[in-house]
């Protein structure tokens, strides 16, 4: 068991509920609220991105990429789990998740939405595809640069503005403002990844954006990631009249953040920020949701 919780990667679960939470609040803003769609969605979250954990694991070990990786040991590259086992597990939580995202679609939509039953659940087979993807097979998307592109979808886009449409049945362009900033965080977690990893990718031939542009690129990239959020942040909250002190709070870590980045010079130096900015990102959605619901 304990095993099977490590390659689960506990740390990244904070990071993947936080597009619920964002959106689950701003649907409480609008005026709609039920809990068992935020206890389903967030459940269903946590399913795919213990899928996309073990997935990853999976993937990268039996291509001999996590070989000689820096950071937490991958579960089957070191041989604690084998390839098989891993595989089971993947079909496994990849059912198990899709069973919880069914009972989410219907609670949500009932049986007069078919189109919006029918919608959600190619989105649901398309987030387990996506998840599955990143670096199983051989056309795996995380192989040729493309991680960012879906993590930003996936962990911005359609969790926030997804997870917020099962509350209110239509989109508030407001909205993809924080989406986007959820999703560009997101994506900073996997940048730090890659540029710890870089060298390593390289020798694999794991072309991630930050194998194909290069460490110093990637650190002005980075800086991108962290600032444009506290911009479209601060945007949104003069939008819709409310106070962007909370939130505040945690941008001045991440400015602080891109100074830590830019002075590493080993690549080790990048692994515990990966930490600090999935639970930020996560602080970020918590204070967006007390601002929402009891500032306002």
């Amino acid at each position: 068991m304990k095993n099977w919780i490590q390659a689960a990667r506990l740390r990244t679960l904070p990071l993947s509920v936080s597009g619920i939470i964002v959106g689950s609040a701003y649907a409480n803003y609008q005026g709609f609220s039920d809990w068992r769609i935020v206890v389903l969605a967030l459940l269903t979250t946590l399913g795919l991105q213990v899928l996309s954990n073990y997935a990853n694991d999976y993937g990268d070990g039996v291509k001999g990429t996590d070989a000689n990786r820096i950071g937490e040991k991958r579960l089957v590259a070191a041989g604690i789990i084998t390839a098989e086992q891993m595989k089971k597990a993947v079909i496994i939580t990849a059912i198990f998740t899709f069973i919880i995202a069914l009972l989410m679609i219907y609670i949500a939509f009932g049986k007069e939405n078919f189109a919006l039953s029918l919608i959600f659940i190619l989105l649901g087979i398309g987030s387990i595809g996506a998840a599955i993807k990143y670096t199983v097979g051989k056309s795996a998307y995380g192989y040729s640069g493309f991680g960012d592109l879906f993590v930003f979808i996936f962990f911005g886009l359609v969790s926030v503005v997804g997870s917020n449409f099962l509350f209110t049945h239509f989109i508030d362009w407001k909205l993809f403002l924080p989406a986007s900033a959820i999703g560009l965080l997101s994506v900073a977690v996997l940048n730090l990844n890659n540029m710890r990893d870089i060298e390593n990718d390289k020798i694999a031939g794991k072309n991630t954006l930050v194998v194909k542009m290069g460490l110093e690129n990637a650190k002005k990239y980075h800086s991108l990631l962290l600032v444009i959020p506290l911009i479209v942040m601060f945007v949104f909250t003069k939008l819709i009249n409310t106070s962007y002190l909370p939130i505040l709070l945690v941008n001045i870590f991440f400015i602080k953040h891109i100074g830590t980045v830019y002075k590493a010079n080993q690549y080790k130096d990048f692994d515990p920020e990966l930490k600090k900015v999935a639970l930020s990102t996560f602080a970020l959605s918590i204070l967006f949701w007390l601002t929402l619901v009891f500032l306002n």
